[in-house]
């Protein structure tokens, strides 16, 4: 039986020799890296508000909850018959918080300790967020708002119903910058531009800025305040990777 082990060592020899050959080395231009620039590009414009985001709060304090809600709803309806009066359309009245809330009373007593916390009444709170698209109206808003039972104000933020143009024009100029960038830099090291190999965006809309907060009373409202709208700045960053040609 002998001759029937010879085989099996000429097999794990091969398999021993076969372990022991080094790998193919890797190619020349497997090896090399792809050299690449990274640019970057900011684009802005600026362009007028033509909307404006209004909030406006009605609160009203009574000895029970259902005192409290009765006044409450009663100057609401007042407000939002008036808005629509004055054409504000149905998509742009939205409910923005509705609260009850009880209030407390903590008495001292004589040994400089507290009471147990006694409720003295009800807070209630309803708030309207407005979408202003006629900006020549805000302050008469305002004003008639104040005059019909508001009486906590809240944020005006002006922004842009469609600034999509307004964005496209921020794009063209980020892209335009950053290939100029791009040109300068391989110019100045006397190397050619290549392909493109990524591109990317960041974009934020412009931060809302708070405009308009106090507490309001009707005294307060003896003509329409004045308001400035300004411009809001759109800006456009783009990220792009270049390959550069050897």
């Amino acid at each position: 039986m002998r001759h029937l082990k010879t085989p099996r060592l000429v097999l794990a020899a091969a398999l021993l020799s076969a372990a022991a050959l080094p790998l193919p080395a890797l190619s020349a231009e497997q090896e090399k890296r792809e050299a690449t620039i990274i640019v970057s590009g900011e684009g802005e414009v600026a362009i007028a508000p033509d909307m404006a985001i209004l909030s406006l709060s009605v609160v009203r304090e009574a000895e029970t909850a259902e005192a409290a809600l009765k006044a409450n709803s009663a100057a609401m309806a007042d407000v939002i018959a008036d808005l629509r009066k004055k054409s504000i359309a149905e998509r742009d009245i939205q409910t923005s918080n509705f609260s009850v809330d009880p209030l407390y009373r903590q008495d001292k007593t004589g040994d400089g300790n507290y009471e147990a916390p006694e409720i003295v009444g009800y807070r209630v709170t309803n708030g309207l967020t407005l979408k202003v698209r006629d900006l020549d109206q805000l302050g008469t808003l305002i004003d008639a708002a104040v005059k019909l039972g508001v009486n906590e104000g809240g944020n005006i933020v002006f922004t842009n119903d469609k600034p999509d143009a307004a964005v496209a024009e921020a794009r063209k100029a980020a892209v335009k910058e950053a290939i100029d960038k791009a040109k300068l830099l391989t110019e100045s090291a006397g190397v050619k531009l290549g392909r493109v190999v990524e591109i990317s965006e960041n974009f934020a809309r412009p931060m809302a800025q708070p405009m308009y907060r106090t507490t309001m009373a009707k005294e307060m409202s003896d003509a329409a305040p004045p308001i400035a709208g300004g411009e809001n700045t759109y800006t456009v960053t783009v990220n792009i990777t270049y390959a550069i040609d050897q």
